[in-house]
C-alpha cells in the first residue's frame, strides 16, 4: 500500500544527555575511539547490531538504559571529556588557518568543493563500494584535521552498493537492502522558508527533483543529493539508486545529477566554490556548469568563462587504463544536451567536441576524462608510477610533446592514519610518540620516536591484534554458515579456523581480475605445503567484492572458496565475505602481513596496504601503485623487481613463483625466528623501520597538504586573478589565444646553427636560431626552447631537458616577422647526446602547455 502521509520520531534523549546526538550526527566519532567508547558503554549488543551506528543506536536503546546514563555518574564524566576534546577539535583553527588564513581567510565565501561518486566514511553509510570512495572519505578527514575550507558533494544512494552473499559454490550474490536514511547519521538541509532543501536539475522535457541531505565529517559538510522523491517518476527515482548500477543511460543520468546538479545545489546554499576538485571524471559536467553559470551571471563568452572557470578546476585520475574513463555516445548525449549546448551558446557539435581527443571526429564517443583534461588548469595522477603512465595514456591529447612533458602531475594517496588504527595500538603510540602525534600524522620525526617503544610491548599489542581478528574472523564465518542453513558440522568447522599464535597474511580488496587474488593458487601443492608446514605454517584470510558484471571476478572468489573447502587447508585459508570497512579494520589491525600482487602497472596506487602500516603490520607487493615509491628491503618485500611483461602467462609464472619463494625463505623463516624469551626481534625491527619510514609519508594528512599546496592555493590564486577587475585578464587571455591559434600555421624553425659537434665534459655548446612568427605574433608571445638529453641507438632522446634560448632581435635579412634567437647547451655528461629546437606559446597568466597544446618543432 502506498504510504500518503510520512513523519520521523526521533530519539527522546534526556536533558544531560541531549549532547550525544551532536556526537552522533558529525561523523568525527568514525575516527575518534573515545567518542565511540561513549556510545558503546550505553550498549554493547546494540552498537554491533546497528552496524556501528550512533544514529540508529540512539533510536534503538531502551529509555531506561537511558534515564539510568543520565543518572550515572561516571557516563557523564566521560560524555564530558569526550565532548570538551571534541568541541577543542571543531574550534582550532589548524594547519591552514595557520599556514594560508592570512592571505585567504579574510574572504568568508572562499571554498574547495570535492566531488566524489563515491564516499568510504564509515560502514554505517552505505555510499562506497571500494578504494576510490575510501580515499574520498579519508580525504574529507584529513582536511578536516587540517581545517581546509572545503565541502563535499556527492549521493545518498537507496540502495548503495551490494551486501555480498555467496552460493553453496562459492559463486557471489547481490543483495541490493534499502536505506533508511532516517537511521543514518545524515540530516535533511533545509531552505529559508524552513522546507527541505530541493533544486530541480533539467532532463530531457521534464525536471528532476534532488533533495539535498548533510553528513557533518567533523568541520567539513558533505552534501549528499537523493532523488527518491515522490514528485519524480518511477524512473527518476532510481537515478540515485545504486551506486555504479543501471545502464550507460542511469550512468549519465548519475552524472549530470553530480556535476551540474551538485553546483545548483552548492550555489542555493550560498556557496560559490573557487576551487572544485572532480574526483575522477564522473563529476566533469561540473566544469560545463561552471561554465554556463560565469556566462549568464557575467556576461562573459563562453571562451572567457571557459577559461575563467578552467582556473579552479582540477581533475584527479584513478585509472591506469583508457577503458575505465566513461564514454558516452552521440545520441545519448544529443538527447541530453542538445538544449544544453545552446544555453552554453555553443552548437551541439560543438559541446560534443569537447569530449573528444579529435575534434570533429563523428567515431569518437564523448569521453569524461578528456571533458575533465580539458577544463581543468591542473591535473593528477595518485602515485609516482601511475602519473607516468597516465601521461603515456593521454598524450594523443598534447600529441608534440614528449611524454615526459604531458602536463599531469601525481600526489601519491595516503590514508587517515586514526580511522585504521587499533585502540591498543593508538594507546602505545600515545604513550611513546606523545598524546598528540595525530595531530602530526605526516611529521617523520613523530614517527622516529617509534623506535623508543619496547619491542614486549610492541610485539603484545600486535598478537593481541591477531586474536581479535582470529575471533572475530570465526564467530563472522559461524554467523555466514547459520544464516544460509549449513550444517552443525560445517558450523563447528567454522569455529575452528585460523590460529591466534601463527603467521597471518591478509589478501582483501575489490576482486579485479588484474589484481590476481587466485596468483597463490598456482602451485596449490606448493601453496598447502606453505600452510602445513608443522616448524613454520602460514594461514592466509582472503575478502572482497568483485563488481556485479564481471564474472571474471567473481570466478576469483570461486576459485579461493573451492580451495579453501580441502579438509587439509581449511583451518588455515578462509574467505570472508561481504567486506566492509568494518571488516578492513580488523583485518588490517590484526594480520601480520599484507599481500597485493596486481599486474604492474595497473595498480594506480592502492591504499589497502597503507592501512597495516601503524598498526605493526608489513607489505608484500608487486612494485606498483604506491609500493613502488615505498618499498624498502628494510620495511617490506616485494615480488618481483619492477619488471613489465608483455606475456601475462610468463608473468604469472615468474611472478607466483618469487611469491612462493620470497614466503619460503624470508618471510616465514623471520616471523619464526625467535630469541630466548620467544621474540622475533628481527622481525619487530622490521615493524618499526616501516612505522617509521613509511606512516608519516603514506597518509592523507601529507597528501591533503601536498594537494593544498599544489593546487588548491595556486588554483585559488589564479581564478582570483582572472576574476579581478569585471575579469579583465581573462578577456585578455582570451584574446591572445586567439591571435596564437590563428596565427599559428605561420611559426616556422627557419635555421639552426650549432656550434660543434663535440665538446669535452663541462664545456657549452653555442646554438643560433633563425624563427619566422610572423605577423602578428611577436617575441613575447612565444618560447623558443632547446629539448636536449642523451639519444638511444635510433637517434631517439631518451629522456630530455628543456634550454631556453634568448631573443636577440630581427634577424638580418629575414624580413618582418623573423627573429634571431640564441644560447647555450650544458655538457654534463659525456657520450652522444642530441636535441631538437622547438617554438611553444607563452603568457605569463596561462598554464601551459595544459591550456594550449601547440608546438612546432624544426
Amino acid at each position: 500500500m502506498r504510504t500518503l502521509h510520512t513523519y520521523t520520531v526521533v530519539p527522546s534523549l534526556p536533558e544531560k544527555l541531549a549532547r550525544l546526538r551532536e556526537l552522533a550526527y558529525n561523523l568525527r566519532w568514525s575516527w575518534d575511539h573515545d567518542t565511540i567508547n561513549l556510545f558503546r558503554r550505553l550498549d554493547r549488543d546494540l552498537w554491533e547490531k546497528t552496524e556501528h551506528n550512533p544514529a540508529r543506536m540512539l533510536g534503538q536503546v531502551a529509555q531506561e538504559r537511558l534515564e539510568a546514563a543520565a543518572q550515572d555518574p561516571g557516563y557523564l564524566s566521560q560524555l564530558d571529556q569526550v565532548y570538551t576534546e571534541f568541541r577543542r577539535y571543531m574550534d582550532d583553527s589548524a594547519w591552514w588557518g595557520r599556514e594560508y588564513g592570512a592571505e585567504l581567510g579574510k574572504d568568508q565565501n572562499f571554498r574547495i568543493a570535492y566531488f566524489s561518486a563515491e564516499f568510504g566514511i564509515t560502514e554505517c553509510l552505505p555510499i562506497y563500494s571500494g578504494g576510490l570512495g575510501v580515499l574520498a572519505g579519508d580525504h574529507l578527514k584529513s582536511a578536516s584535521d587540517l581545517g581546509l575550507p572545503l565541502v563535499g558533494v556527492g549521493f545518498l544512494y537507496q540502495r548503495g552498493y551490494f551486501r555480498q552473499t555467496l552460493n553453496s559454490d562459492g559463486w557471489q550474490i547481490e543483495n541490493y537492502p534499502n536505506t533508511d536514511f532516517y537511521s543514518l547519521p545524515v540530516e535533511p538541509v533545509f531552505g529559508s522558508d524552513g522546507a527541505c532543501y530541493v533544486i530541480a536539475v533539467n532532463f530531457p522535457g521534464r525536471q528532476v527533483f534532488v533533495q539535498v541531505w548533510k553528513a557533518q565529517v567533523g568541520r567539513i559538510p558533505l552534501y549528499l543529493l537523493d532523488t527518491n522523491l515522490p514528485q519524480n517518476s518511477e524512473a527518476d527515482r532510481h537515478i540515485a539508486g545504486n551506486l555504479y548500477g543501471g545502464d550507460n543511460e542511469t550512468r549519465i543520468q548519475q552524472e549530470i545529477v553530480l556535476g551540474i546538479g551538485g553546483i545548483h545545489a552548492l550555489d542555493g546554499l550560498g556557496i560559490k566554490p573557487t576551487v572544485c576538485h572532480m574526483n575522477e571524471g564522473h563529476s566533469a559536467f561540473l566544469a560545463l556548469e561552471r561554465v554556463r553559470r560565469l556566462k549568464q551571471e557575467k556576461g562573459l563568452s563562453f571562451a572567457e568563462a571557459a577559461e575563467a572557470a578552467s582556473a579552479g578546476n582540477l581533475f584527479t585520475t584513478h585509472t591506469p587504463v583508457p577503458a575505465g574513463f566513461d564514454l558516452f555516445p552521440s545520441d545519448l548525449m544529443r538527447k541530453y544536451f542538445e538544449a544544453y549546448a545552446r544555453e552554453l551558446g555553443l552548437s551541439f557539435e560543438e559541446l560534443i567536441d569537447l569530449g573528444r581527443v579529435r575534434a570533429g571526429n563523428p567515431d569518437e564517443k564523448f569521453n569524461m576524462a578528456n571533458l575533465a583534461l580539458c577544463h581543468a588548469s591542473y591535473v593528477n595522477g595518485v602515485s609516482k608510477l601511475h602519473g607516468a603512465v597516465t601521461r603515456r595514456m593521454v598524450q594523443p591529447v598534447w600529441p608534440g610533446y614528449p611524454e615526459n612533458e604531458v602536463p599531469v602531475g601525481s600526489v601519491t594517496n595516503g590514508i587517515h592514519t586514526r580511522s585504521f588504527l587499533s585502540e591498543e595500538m593508538a594507546t602505545l603510540l600515545d604513550r611513546y610518540l606523545g598524546q598528540h602525534w595525530s595531530e602530526n600524522p605526516a611529521d617523520p620525526e613523530v614517527w622516529a620516536l617509534a623506535e623508543n617503544i619496547p619491542d614486549e610491548e610492541l610485539w603484545s599489542v600486535h598478537e593481541r591484534r591477531r586474536e581479535r581478528m582470529v575471533a572475530w574472523a570465526r564467530r563472522h564465518l559461524v554467523e555466514r554458515y547459520q544464516r544460509r542453513g549449513a550444517s552443525e558440522m560445517e558450523v563447528a568447522q567454522a569455529r575452528e579456523v585460523l590460529n591466534p599464535d601463527i603467521l597471518t597474511i591478509g589478501f582483501a580488496r575489490r576482486f579485479a581480475t588484474y589484481k590476481r587474488a587466485n596468483l597463490l593458487l598456482r602451485d596449490p601443492e606448493r601453496l598447502k605445503r606453505l600452510l602445513n608446514n608443522p616448524e613454520r605454517p602460514v594461514q592466509f584470510v582472503f575478502a572482497g567484492k568483485a563488481h556485479p558484471r564481471d564474472d571474471q571476478g567473481k570466478d576469483l572468489i570461486r576459485q579461493l572458496v573451492h580451495f579453501s573447502r580441502s579438509e587439509d587447508v581449511r583451518r588455515r585459508f578462509v574467505f570472508l565475505e561481504d567486506y566492509d570497512m568494518a571488516m578492513a579494520r580488523t583485518l588490517v589491525q590484526g594480520v601480520d602481513v599484507w599481500l597485493n600482487n596486481p599486474r604492474r602497472p595497473m595498480e594506480a596506487s592502492g591504499t589497502s596496504g597503507m592501512k597495516v602500516i601503524a598498526n605493526g603490520g608489513l607489505n608484500f607487493s608487486v612494485l606498483d601503485g604506491w609500493w613502488a615509491e615505498g618499498y624498502d628491503p628494510s620495511v617490506g618485500w616485494a615480488i618481483g623487481r619492477g619488471e613489465d611483461y608483455d606475456d601475462y602467462g610468463y608473468q604469472d609464472h615468474v611472478e607466483a613463483e618469487a611469491l612462493y619463494g620470497t614466503l619460503e625463505r624470508e618471510i616465514t623463516r623471520l616471523f619464526y625466528h625467535r630469541d630466548e624469551g620467544g621474540l622475533p626481534r628481527v622481525w619487530i625491527a622490521k615493524m618499526k623501520a616501516s612505522m617509521k619510514r613509511l606512516a608519516p609519508v603514506f597518509t592523507t594528512a601529507r597528501m591533503v597538504r601536498e594537494y593544498a599546496d599544489t593546487y588548491y592555493v595556486p588554483a585559488a590564486r589564479r581564478y582570483r586573478m582572472l576574476a579581478a577587475d569585471d575579469f579583465a585578464r581573462t578577456k585578455e587571455l582570451v584574446t591572445w589565444k586567439k591571435k596564437v591559434r590563428a596565427s599559428w600555421p605561420q611559426v616556422k624553425v627557419e635555421r639552426v646553427v650549432n656550434g660543434t659537434e663535440k665538446t669535452p665534459v663541462g664545456q657549452s655548446i653555442p646554438i643560433q636560431v633563425i624563427v619566422r612568427l610572423g605577423a602578428p605574433l611577436t617575441p613575447e608571445d612565444v618560447a623558443v626552447q632547446v629539448y636536449a638529453g642523451p639519444v638511444d641507438a635510433d637517434r631517439r632522446l631518451v629522456q630530455g631537458d628543456v634550454v631556453a634560448l634568448t631573443c636577440d632581435g630581427p634577424a638580418d635579412g629575414g624580413g618582418d616577422g623573423v627573429y634571431t634567437y640564441s644560447g647555450a647547451l650544458p655538457s654534463r655528461r659525456s657520450g652522444q647526446h642530441g636535441f631538437a629546437v622547438r617554438v611553444v606559446p607563452a603568457h605569463a597568466d596561462a598554464v601551459l602547455p595544459q591550456e594550449m597544446s601547440m608546438v612546432t618543432w624544426e
